[in-house]
Protein backbone atom coordinates (compact mmCIF):
# COMPACT_ATOMS: atom_id res chain seq x y z
CA UNK A 1 0.00 0.00 0.00
CA UNK A 2 1.29 3.84 -0.55
CA UNK A 3 0.24 6.63 0.52
CA UNK A 4 0.80 9.79 -1.64
CA UNK A 5 0.87 12.99 0.07
CA UNK A 6 -0.13 16.35 -1.83
CA UNK A 7 1.12 19.53 -1.37
CA UNK A 8 0.13 22.46 -2.77
CA UNK A 9 1.90 25.32 -3.69
CA UNK A 10 -0.78 27.95 -3.56
CA UNK A 11 -1.36 29.95 -0.45
CA UNK A 12 -3.87 29.44 1.62
CA UNK A 13 -6.59 32.19 1.09
CA UNK A 14 -7.41 33.20 4.74
CA UNK A 15 -11.11 34.11 5.42
CA UNK A 16 -11.72 36.72 7.48
CA UNK A 17 -13.90 35.95 10.56
CA UNK A 18 -17.52 36.24 10.05
CA UNK A 19 -19.16 38.82 11.96
CA UNK A 20 -22.56 38.19 13.38
CA UNK A 21 -24.62 40.40 11.57
CA UNK A 22 -28.18 40.59 12.18
CA UNK A 23 -30.25 41.61 9.62
CA UNK A 24 -33.71 43.54 10.73
CA UNK A 25 -35.95 44.02 7.93
CA UNK A 26 -39.28 45.38 9.04
CA UNK A 27 -42.51 44.82 6.24
CA UNK A 28 -43.76 47.40 6.43
CA UNK A 29 -47.40 47.14 5.65
CA UNK A 30 -49.62 49.06 3.56
CA UNK A 31 -52.29 51.40 5.74
CA UNK A 32 -55.98 50.20 5.28
CA UNK A 33 -59.16 51.94 4.46
CA UNK A 34 -62.84 51.49 4.76
CA UNK A 35 -65.05 51.03 1.86
CA UNK A 36 -68.84 52.72 3.69
CA UNK A 37 -71.73 52.61 1.74
CA UNK A 38 -74.18 55.46 2.18
CA UNK A 39 -78.15 54.86 2.72
CA UNK A 40 -80.60 56.71 0.45
CA UNK A 41 -84.26 56.49 -0.24
CA UNK A 42 -83.35 55.52 -3.53
CA UNK A 43 -82.36 52.05 -3.67
CA UNK A 44 -84.38 48.90 -2.91
CA UNK A 45 -82.92 45.92 -0.48
CA UNK A 46 -82.48 43.96 -3.81
CA UNK A 47 -80.44 46.69 -5.94
CA UNK A 48 -77.98 46.84 -2.52
CA UNK A 49 -77.99 42.72 -2.32
CA UNK A 50 -77.54 42.11 -6.00
CA UNK A 51 -74.54 45.20 -5.95
CA UNK A 52 -72.82 43.77 -3.10
CA UNK A 53 -72.86 40.40 -4.64
CA UNK A 54 -71.87 41.23 -7.74
CA UNK A 55 -68.99 43.46 -6.65
CA UNK A 56 -67.81 41.96 -3.60
CA UNK A 57 -69.03 38.52 -4.27
CA UNK A 58 -70.82 38.15 -0.78
CA UNK A 59 -73.25 35.62 -0.64
CA UNK A 60 -76.91 36.42 0.11
CA UNK A 61 -76.98 35.97 3.85
CA UNK A 62 -73.99 38.77 4.43
CA UNK A 63 -75.35 41.03 1.96
CA UNK A 64 -78.78 41.12 2.98
CA UNK A 65 -77.21 41.74 6.75
CA UNK A 66 -75.17 44.46 5.29
CA UNK A 67 -78.55 46.32 3.10
CA UNK A 68 -80.03 46.15 6.41
CA UNK A 69 -77.15 47.52 8.56
CA UNK A 70 -76.82 50.28 5.72
CA UNK A 71 -81.03 51.14 6.15
CA UNK A 72 -80.49 51.11 9.74
CA UNK A 73 -77.41 52.77 10.21
CA UNK A 74 -77.62 54.94 7.01
CA UNK A 75 -73.60 54.05 6.55
CA UNK A 76 -72.08 50.40 6.74
CA UNK A 77 -68.35 49.59 5.94
CA UNK A 78 -68.23 46.56 3.21
CA UNK A 79 -64.81 46.27 2.91
CA UNK A 80 -61.71 47.28 4.33
CA UNK A 81 -58.67 47.09 2.26
CA UNK A 82 -55.34 48.93 0.23
CA UNK A 83 -56.11 52.28 -0.91
CA UNK A 84 -56.02 50.95 -4.35
CA UNK A 85 -58.82 48.53 -4.20
CA UNK A 86 -60.66 50.65 -1.68
CA UNK A 87 -61.09 53.63 -4.95
CA UNK A 88 -61.60 50.53 -7.05
CA UNK A 89 -64.26 49.57 -5.18
CA UNK A 90 -65.64 52.88 -4.51
CA UNK A 91 -65.85 53.60 -8.15
CA UNK A 92 -67.94 50.11 -8.79
CA UNK A 93 -70.29 51.35 -6.27
CA UNK A 94 -70.82 54.49 -8.44
CA UNK A 95 -70.65 53.35 -11.65
CA UNK A 96 -72.79 50.53 -10.77
CA UNK A 97 -76.47 52.03 -11.90
CA UNK A 98 -79.51 53.45 -11.03
CA UNK A 99 -82.10 50.77 -9.45
CA UNK A 100 -84.81 50.37 -12.32
CA UNK A 101 -87.65 49.02 -9.96
CA UNK A 102 -87.70 53.00 -7.95
CA UNK A 103 -88.59 55.15 -10.98
CA UNK A 104 -87.04 58.12 -8.96
CA UNK A 105 -83.96 56.71 -8.76
CA UNK A 106 -81.41 58.54 -10.80
CA UNK A 107 -77.90 56.86 -10.66
CA UNK A 108 -75.86 54.38 -8.35
CA UNK A 109 -75.64 54.75 -4.23
CA UNK A 110 -73.10 56.79 -3.04
CA UNK A 111 -69.78 55.10 -1.13
CA UNK A 112 -66.51 56.60 0.20
CA UNK A 113 -63.68 55.55 1.90
CA UNK A 114 -61.99 56.51 4.75
CA UNK A 115 -58.78 55.77 6.68
CA UNK A 116 -58.79 52.09 8.95
CA UNK A 117 -57.70 52.93 12.34
CA UNK A 118 -54.18 51.23 12.73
Amino acid sequence: MTMTTTHTTEPLMQQAPQKDVQTHSRSRKQPLYHVVLLDDDDHTYDYVIGMLRKLFGMPTEQAFRYASDVDSNKRVIVDTTTLERAELKRDQIHSFGRDWRIPRCSGSMTSLIEPAPE
